[in-house]
């Protein structure tokens, strides 16, 4: 790990956190929660643009062309070029990407020219939390659009974790001990993946 213990901004692996649904209990988000406190020391795990998906309209260049894009999305944007590493949290809505987190991705693809500077050689780790399947086929669902987008799928770990309800207790905390174990390591791992090869920006 980069500089690590290092309070410095720009001496930390700053990765983007999105995902969850649009529940207001959503264990997806619960689980990226999880993993912000689980961050190993010289690393954060941004969670204050998680809401972003669940506040975009419908992507559609008409509205772009006459009114431009939702504040939002240049937040997202500027997030996604200053992050080190981009975590997401999926959930798996009939075997397949939920529509809400690809169209925040189509939003920030947008114009196709921003793509190498907001996407390009990102490093981009799946987490999820779903029914007795977990949420391997989302999974493997994003797939390609990373490619597409020209990022850099991390695949040295996974965490599919199934029967989320049964892990999680009331208060939407993490209570399987062993699911817990995973979540560190793979946020331990996908950090020093992000420190140990950087990103290669563009100009």
């Amino acid at each position: 790990m980069r500089a690590k213990g290092s309070e410095d901004d720009e001496d930390r692996v700053r990765i983007l956190a999105l995902g969850g649904s649009l529940r207001e209990a959503s264990l997806n988000r619960a689980l990226l929660r999880e993993a912000a406190g689980l961050a190993p020391a010289g690393a954060t795990v941004d969670l204050s643009h998680v809401a972003i998906a669940g506040s975009l309209p419908l992507f559609n260049q008409d509205v772009v062309d006459r009114d431009g894009p939702p504040s939002e999305v240049a937040r997202l944007k500027d997030a996604l070029r200053a992050a080190d590493g981009l975590l997401i949290a999926t959930p798996e809505y009939n075997w397949g990407i939920p529509g809400f987190l690809k169209n925040t991705i189509d939003w920030a693809s947008r114009p196709s020219s921003d793509i190498p500077q907001v996407f390009g050689d990102l490093p981009v780790a799946l987490i999820g939390a779903g029914g007795s399947g977990g949420t391997r086929v989302a999974h493997t669902a994003w797939l390609s659009v990373f490619r597409y987008l020209t990022m850099r799928p991390w695949s040295a770990r996974a965490l599919y974790v199934d029967r989320a309800r049964e892990r999680f207790d009331a208060e939407n905390r993490l209570s399987d001990e062993a699911t817990r174990e995973q979540l560190q390591a793979l946020v331990t791992g996908f950090a020093a993946h992000c420190a140990d090869l950087p990103r290669a920006r563009r100009s």
